[in-house]
């Protein structure tokens, strides 16, 4: 996903990344939205899933939870997430959908300021991931 961002963004959101020194792990950063009609975009790493007893699932919620402060800090009504740390990172699509689900399910209980949250899937898969979790 960061590389479709990038690429359709153009090279202005990466120049502002590199003047942001980085983003560790569970943390977000924003910048503006480059070519895409979007105002801005919100950056945040995901864990390398190794077996979920390595802080995993606390760092995947800090992910969702930190990218939706910043978006209520910038008066940001909408916002749209992959299925974070679920690819090249290797985070099992049921768990993280769960994580995902309820984390911004518990942000939005207590800032009504964002009115709608989407999540982008990619594929079947991961449809029915996020369909099944939120139905628990």
């Amino acid at each position: 996903m960061d590389v479709a961002i990038h690429r359709a963004g153009g090279p202005k959101i990466l120049e502002e990344c590199r003047q942001l020194g980085g983003c560790p792990t569970g943390e977000a950063r924003i910048t503006t939205g480059g070519n895409l009609q979007a105002r801005y975009v919100i950056h945040t790493v995901g864990p390398i899933y190794r077996d979920g007893l390595h802080r995993e699932p606390e760092l995947l919620a800090s992910c969702y939870r930190e990218s939706l402060k910043l978006a209520s800090a910038k008066g940001i009504k909408t916002v749209a997430f992959p299925s974070i740390s679920t690819g090249a990172y290797g985070y099992p699509m049921d768990e993280a959908a769960k994580i995902a689900l309820k984390t911004v399910k518990a942000y939005l209980e207590e800032h009504p300021e964002i009115e709608l949250v989407r999540f982008v899937l990619f594929g079947k898969a991961a449809y029915e991931a996020y369909a099944a979790a939120l139905k628990e």
